[in-house]
């Protein structure tokens, strides 16, 4: 059998860091030197201290730390419990330790001790070169510190095959920690997508790893019901399943479906396992039942409960539907009796209602809910949602809890004691904030885990947008609005996403989870970023080793690590082709238009259209996915480019140059690098170009897939400033068909000299009733603005 040694360890000189100087003073260099040894030679293992989340502080010393054969703990308080087992666990599955309390403390190897000064969740791990010793005041502290402890032990402890190991040193150091944020969470959907106990169990554990203490569970949706109520069994037996489901994307036409009946349930003694499973791990559970809106599943179930009385089936496609909860009194005594079997089953302290994506086209047209406008003094239909959102808060405040929102719940006045979940931008959460509401941070632009993540063409088909690890990592859970004001107290903290439209298996969920969830924890465990460059960097450093552990848990993670990433750059009289890869000591090569293989030192000069490949390497090896793009060295490609307004955050990646910069976007999404996204914005974008240019034909582009709210402009008007000041007009009404997921624009005109061009394009407007997003601000889309 071939074993492997650890030939040498370097270890930089000892220093109190922090996270921006993590990568200077606690890494720990290691080499790996392969050899063929007999089969009863000693494997060794010398830790590295890449911790993720990083550390508040850490001391790094000069020794090491051997686990001895006779490891003993003493001294751990019995409250400590949940420590001491994942301890043994861990330490047990090398074979090399044996747990006792009989020893004197001086005598003992491992000490667990309660030291009330620290902070609820905070711990300190000491490691001298005669034992270790953590220090807490919680379970929970105590716990986190072994988690911490876990990523200095060897690979094999995360799968206890072979695990025999002779030899572990682990560097003496001291961390003390404790979390930024009081709310580390993330979500799960499981109504488009159903997911085993097995799996949410698995998923609870690699919250644990990473010091996450919330895991949201999203049960009900318009595609499926999955919580068992007793008093309710028409939930489930009809709920909790739905006649087919849509194949592909939503925007694809026609839409396709596979005809197979598809869905599942949590029985109630499934969901106490679970709650008691993540307990044991210190994460709370919220469950989220969602009302007034996202109701098809239990309409369908209780036809009576809507404001129609139709039979309709659950919905076998994505979107938001006109279904919709009637606030009258029969609707309510069915929440509230739900409401009653649900709560007992989670003792964490919220409740989760959802309370957004609301239409309100039904209550327009129901009688009851006019006159209930009328009796209760409503404004409108907003004051309505606020009316019954305030119903259902009252009766859980009732039973203790406190209830949470999506931050549409803000909508006619937030009720008295509710927290708001900020998914639409952070808004929401300033508005909440600053009226003394609490508030978790959860925004589309950096929360999104369905989002792409890499604008390779190749990548799993996603709902959409665009959401980088590096954007992930730079999120500041306390807006802008909120920073150095009392009301920033409110914000409790942060949360990942992930919504299953297009997630249908568990490697599907993990690979759009992972690493991002990563970049989240550390966020609001270790706090934002200040310099995100040096940040990010260390993070990566601290993250390819990282990798290593989950392939070890066997997790189908996305490694974006070895891919390249283009962009235009450009001076004032040149433009380059910059390549970059996320990851130190690694080697770029390229071709340029199918020439010779060249090795990347400096940005690439482009002069005509250009087809860049690239390639990274590692130790000689291509590693990653090859990458290619397409340049258009079209007439404004030297320009400059103003707009009147900021686009949208979750669809900024490229910036206002990603117009005018010759690359256009992808023909299968609109998450890249490219298409630029405005909500409800009209929009004037300003082309300078740096001298009178001969202009004869203008082009762009708009995504129109009306299904996800995207709709294409009505009309647009181009005023082309000539070299003599003269302003000539020119305006188009845009042919838009809902069959055709883009909408081009072409204007030729007469051989102009042409010093600034002008582009005035009015938003949509509000989407329509009777169509998805009915009542929303049409979303607008575009490309590249081609210049010829």
């Amino acid at each position: 059998m071939k074993r492997y040694i650890i030939k040498h360890l370097t270890i930089y000189l000892a220093k109190v860091i922090d996270r921006k100087h993590l990568v200077l003073f606690f890494a720990i260099s290691l080499s790996l030197i392969s050899i063929g040894c007999q089969d009863n030679s000693e494997l060794d293992f010398i830790a590295r201290a890449n911790i993720i989340p990083a550390p508040n502080e850490l001391v790094v010393g000069d020794g090491y730390f051997k686990i001895p054969r006779d490891l003993m703990i003493i001294n751990a308080p019995e409250n400590f419990k949940s420590a001491t087992t994942l301890l043994h666990k861990y330490l047990g599955s090398l074979g090399a330790v044996g747990f006792s309390s009989s020893r004197p403390e001086e005598t003992a190897s491992f000490i667990f001790k309660q030291n009330n000064s620290i902070t609820n969740e905070g711990y300190i791990l000491t490691i001298s070169e005669e034992n270790i010793s953590i220090s807490a005041s919680t379970p929970t502290g105590a716990f986190y510190a072994v988690q911490s402890l876990r990523q200095l032990l060897p690979l094999a402890i995360e799968n206890t095959e072979n695990a025999f190991i002779e030899n572990i040193k682990i560097p003496t150091l001291i961390i003390k920690d404790e979390p930024r944020f009081k709310y580390r969470g993330m979500h799960l959907d499981v109504s488009r997508h159903f997911f085993p106990v097995e799996f949410i169990k698995e998923y609870i554990d690699h919250l644990a790893m990473l010091k996450m203490n919330t895991f949201h569970w999203h049960l009900t949706d318009d595609q499926g019901w999955r919580i068992e109520i007793k008093q309710y069994p028409e939930l489930t037996t009809k709920g909790a399943y739905r006649e087919e489901t849509l194949i592909g994307h939503y925007n694809d036409t026609p839409q396709l479906f596979d005809g197979k009946r598809y869905g599942g349930f949590y029985t109630q003694e499934e969901v106490k396992e679970i709650v008691s499973y993540a307990t044991a791990r210190h994460v709370t559970v919220i469950p989220e039942i969602e009302m007034p809106g996202h109701a098809q599943a239990a309409i369908h179930a209780y036809p009576e409960l809507g404001c129609t009385g139709e039979q309709i089936p659950v919905a076998t496609q994505w979107g938001v539907f006109s279904t919709i909860f009637c606030p009258k009194e029969e609707t309510f005594t069915f929440l509230k009796n739900v409401l009653d079997e649900v709560i007992p089953l989670f003792p964490g302290e919220y409740i989760h209602i959802g309370g957004d994506e609301a239409p309100k086209e039904q209550w327009k047209k129901c009688n009851h809910c006019q006159k209930l406008i009328a009796d209760k003094g409503l404004k409108d239909q907003h004051g309505l949602q606020s009316y019954f959102i305030k119903e259902i808060e009252t009766y859980i405040n009732g039973k203790g809890k406190k209830m949470i929102g999506w931050d549409e719940i803000l909508e006619g006045g937030l009720a008295p004691n509710a927290t708001v979940m900020s998914w639409r931008g952070t808004q929401g959460a300033v508005d909440a904030a600053n009226q003394g509401h609490d508030v978790i941070l959860t925004p589309t632009s950096h929360a999104y885990f369905d989002y792409y993540q890499a604008t390779y063409e190749d990548e799993p088909t996603a709902i959409g947008g665009y959401l980088p690890l590096k954007k992930v990592y730079s999120f500041n859970p306390i807006p802008k609005k909120l920073q150095g004001t009392k009301a920033a107290k409110h914000v409790l903290g942060a949360q990942g996403n992930i919504w299953t439209e297009y997630l249908s298996t568990e490697d599907q969920v993990e690979y759009m989870a992972f690493p991002r969830m990563l970049a989240m924890a550390e966020v609001a465990w270790s706090g934002p970023t200040q310099n995100l460059e040096e940040d990010y960097t260390n993070f990566l450093i601290r993250l390819e080793p990282f990798l290593e552990r989950l392939d070890a848990l066997d997790i189908n993670y996305a490694n974006h690590l070895y891919d390249l990433e283009g962009s235009v750059v450009k001076t004032e009289s040149e433009v380059f082709y910059q390549l970059t890869t996320p990851t130190n000591g690694k080697v770029i090569k390229y071709t340029i238009n199918n020439g010779d293989e060249q090795l990347y030192h400096q940005p690439i000069k482009i002069s005509e259209d250009a087809i860049i490949n690239g390639h990274v390497y590692k130790d000689e090896l291509a590693v990653g996915r090859k990458f290619t793009n397409t340049i258009h060295y079209h007439k404004a490609i030297k320009a400059k480019v103003e707009i009147n307004v900021e686009p949208h955050p979750s669809y900024n990646a490229g910036g206002k140059q990603s117009l005018i910069n010759g690359v256009t976007g992808s023909n299968t999404r609109f998450g890249d690098k490219e298409w630029l996204g405005f909500w409800g914005d009209d929009l004037e974008i300003t082309i300078t170009f740096p001298e009178p240019t001969k202009m004869s034909k203008i082009s762009t582009r708009f995504y129109n897939a009306n299904g996800q709210w995207l709709y294409a402009p009505i009309k647009w008007e181009a005023l082309i400033i000539l070299e003599s000041d003269a302003v000539l007009s020119n305006k188009q009404m845009i042919n838009s068909d809902e069959q055709l997921v883009f909408a081009e624009i072409k204007l030729d005109i007469k051989t102009y000299l042409t010093k600034q061009l002008i582009l005035k394009i009015p938003s949509y407007g509000t989407i329509p009733d009777g169509l998805q997003g009915a009542g929303n601000k049409a979303w607008t889309f575009i490309d590249e603005i081609i210049i010829e």
